[in-house]
C-alpha cells in the first residue's frame, strides 16, 4: 500500500489558501482517479482505490496544520505502510509559484505540518511532492533583528493563509494537472523516476 497525506486546515475558511494546496492537488488526484473521499477515520478525511495494481490509501488530516501529524501516527501502523511508500503533499515557500519538486526526508523548514510529522512519526524520512506558493513580497534582507525577525513571521503567516491571484489561479490550475501527473509517477514508476522527471529546472537560455 503506498499513502498520499495532503496538508491543510479544514473549513470553508481556509479551503482556497496557500496553505492548503495540499488538500487541493489530493482533491484533483481523487477525482481523476475516481476515489470517494469519506471519513473521518484517523482524524482524518480518507479514500481508498487502487491505481496500476497498487492499493493507495489519501488522507487529508483534519487536525489542523500544527497536527497533521497525528493522522499518520495512527494510519501508517494500522495499514503496515512501509516509510518508502508514505508521501505528504504541501505548500513550499521556497519555490516559485507552481513549481513542483519532490523531496525524499529532510528537515521541516518551518512548515508546522511537516514538523508534527516528523514528531509523531519519530523521523523525517518520509517523501514529500513540494508545490511552490512563492515569498511573500518585501522579504526582509540582511541580518534581521528580534523585531524584523517577527514582522518577517508575520508576513510568512499572512501569505500562507491568503487566497491567491487571478493570475495566480491559471498557473495553479496547471500545477495541480502536473501535480497529479507527478504523483502517478511516483506510484508507478518510484521516487527516482518521479524526481528525475519532476524535479528538473527551465534553464534560461543565454543570448
Amino acid at each position: 500500500m503506498k499513502l498520499l497525506c495532503g496538508l491543510g486546515n479544514p473549513g470553508k475558511a481556509y479551503e482556497t489558501h496557500r496553505h492548503n494546496i495540499g488538500f487541493r492537488v489530493l482533491d484533483a488526484f481523487a477525482n481523476a482517479l475516481g476515489f470517494t473521499w469519506l471519513g473521518p477515520k484517523f482524524e482524518a478525511m480518507w479514500s481508498m482505490g487502487a491505481f496500476q495494481g497498487q492499493r493507495i490509501l489519501l488522507l487529508k488530516p483534519q487536525t489542523y496544520m500544527n497536527l497533521s501529524g497525528h493522522s499518520l501516527r495512527q494510519a501508517i501502523p494500522f495499514y503496515k505502510v512501509d516509510t518508502p511508500h508514505v508521501l505528504i503533499v504541501h505548500d513550499e515557500l521556497d519555490l516559485p509559484f507552481g513549481r513542483l519538486q519532490f523531496k525524499q526526508g529532510g528537515g521541516h523548514g518551518g512548515h508546522n505540518g511537516l514538523r508534527s510529522i516528523s514528531e509523531q512519526l519519530g523521523h523525517n524520512n518520509y517523501a514529500r511532492l513540494r508545490f511552490g506558493i512563492g515569498k511573500p513580497q518585501n522579504a526582509m534582507h540582511g541580518l534581521p533583528t528580534d523585531d524584523t525577525k517577527e514582522r518577517a513571521r508575520e508576513r510568512v503567516v499572512s501569505h500562507v493563509l491568503s487566497g491567491i491571484s487571478a493570475q495566480e489561479k491559471a498557473m495553479e490550475e496547471t500545477a495541480i494537472v502536473q501535480a497529479v501527473q507527478a504523483l502517478e509517477c511516483w506510484i508507478e514508476e518510484g521516487a527516482a523516476a518521479a524526481m528525475n522527471r519532476y524535479n528538473q529546472r527551465k534553464e534560461t537560455k543565454k543570448t
